[in-house]
């Protein structure tokens, strides 16, 4: 029997590398990488060897046969249904494409001493490369006095194997050639101009913290979904008593993988969370509140769902949608397999009259073409309607906050492939934008080592500004 990539699939192609049959797509070479919700195995090619299932840091790869009842392995088949087999290529019926030597360093290659900034899954992929392809010393900054980043302050708390990379990110913590800094704050500990006089070169990871703004009048009366997700992670800069679950019904604007965590998390049986990584505080608030109801907003329809697969499968047990708009019937009745609409085929639908009281079962309510005009202290005003809400979250993405001493602009470091300029790089969502899940960070992180030892072999980063390595 074939393995399948399940829910958990972070997307990093650690289990590419290891399969021998080249049977688990996209690659990152391929177009398609970064852009599908998880990488898929071909059934009819894997030869059940389960060396992806031994590399997957995230324990997402498993038997086909031990998920009955579970849609992964028909979702990985068909993947491949419009890839037809060519024998032509081999005995794999899968192009191998040419061999890479991008980490070939010259010779005399100098033994660097980089900096860090941030323990997120960006900046950490990109010290593993560092020390997987360098002989360079790595000192590591994070302003949080633990570290974790996204993967421990970001992952919810009901995905443990999610959670599980975290480990993997661990084991360099303790390496003869790292130095943890934590709870060191550039700009409030250490300036940028002194944190590059101490380095070669320095990395900055440091991940897109800030929630977008709406834009609409009452913003002040919603809470930013960092809030929500902080608070279920323990984060150490977010109280306990930091969300009021008092009433019965939650508005979450934004439809994307966080809104879909914040509504799973409180709509759960606070029993299921018990054996997670949440906060005991937190889960005593979850057992004490009321929350019946959370509703997502979507400005557009269910075919522009900013939502992934594995994530709405995750929920589907206690979906609605919302059927006020015949638009949206429409499409997902009208929607091909495959298509983004079609997820919700078979989801109850139900025309909701918001001045009744909410009761009943905990559910997530999805409402399509419905734009937030307008926010009042417990109601928020659609394009269409008004909402009763006792508690009103945004969550339309995050940005990337200034760091004195770098430049900055639409919520990002400028940048060419990672170089801001020859000895300062940055990585991850400050990078790029608040776009693609933890794997994506593995290739973006080797982009942007690929320019430090481009300029480090070219002389670009100039002589060393620091005392020797020896005498540290």
């Amino acid at each position: 029997m074939p393995f399948a990539i399940t829910q958990t699939c972070c997307t990093d192609a650690s289990c590419v590398a290891a399969c021998p049959v080249n049977c688990i797509h996209p690659t990152p070479d391929e177009p398609d990488f970064g852009t599908t919700d998880m990488l898929y195995v071909d059934p009819r090619t894997c030869i059940d060897c389960g060396a992806c299932a031994d590399a997957c840091p995230v324990d997402a790869v498993f038997p086909a046969e031990s998920l009955l009842g579970s849609p992964y392995p028909e979702i990985n088949a068909a993947y491949y249904a419009d890839r037809p087999l060519t024998p032509a290529t081999g005995p794999t019926f899968h192009q191998w494409g040419p061999p890479a030597f991008d980490r070939v360093l010259p010779a005399g290659f100098p033994a660097l001493d980089v900096a860090v900034v941030g323990t997120g899954p960006a900046g950490m992929y990109a010290v593993q490369d560092l020390l997987l392809h360098t002989p360079a010393r790595v000192t590591v900054y994070d302003r949080l006095p633990v570290a974790g980043g996204l993967v421990r302050f970001g992952v919810a708390p009901d995905h443990p194997s999610t959670k599980r990379i975290g480990e993997v990110f661990a084991r360099h913590h303790g390496h003869e050639r790292v130095r943890m800094r934590l709870g060191v704050e550039i700009g409030r500990d250490v300036t940028v101009e002194e944190l590059a006089a101490r380095h070669d070169a320095v990395i900055y990871a440091v991940g897109a913290s800030e929630s977008r703004s709406l834009g609409v009048p009452g913003e002040e009366h919603t809470v930013p979904a960092t809030t929500l997700v902080g608070w279920y992670n323990g984060h150490p800069e977010v109280p306990a008593d930091a969300v009021d679950l008092t009433g019965e019904r939650v508005v979450v604007v934004g439809n994307g993988n966080v809104a879909l965590d914040v509504a799973r998390i409180l709509t759960a049986d606070p029993a299921a969370l018990a054996d997670t990584s949440i906060p005991p505080a937190v889960l005593a608030r979850l057992r004490s509140g009321s929350v019946r109801e959370v509703v997502l907003l979507a400005r557009r329809g269910p075919e522009s769902a900013a939502y992934t697969r594995p994530e709405l499968l995750a929920v589907r047990s206690n979906l609605v949608v919302d059927d006020s708009d015949p638009r949206v019937g429409k499409a997902i009745d009208s929607a091909a397999p495959g298509e983004h609409a079609a997820l919700l085929q078979g989801v109850r639908r139900e025309r909701i009259d918001w001045s009744a009281p909410v009761g009943g079962e905990r559910r997530i309510v999805l409402r399509f073409h419905s734009a937030p005009e307008s926010f009042a202290a417990s109601a928020v005003r659609t394009t269409d309607t008004e909402i009763p809400a006792d508690l009103m979250v945004r969550a339309i993405g995050h940005r990337g906050r200034p760091l004195p001493g770098l430049p900055f602009a639409d919520g990002i470091v400028p940048n060419e492939k990672g170089r801001v300029s020859p000895g300062t790089y940055v990585v991850g969502w400050v990078k790029r934008g608040s776009t693609g899940g933890i794997g994506a960070n593995r290739t973006d992180a080797a982009e942007t080592v690929g320019r430090l030892i481009e300029d480090a072999a070219t002389g670009a980063l100039g002589r060393r500004r620091r005392r020797s390595l020896l005498r540290r």
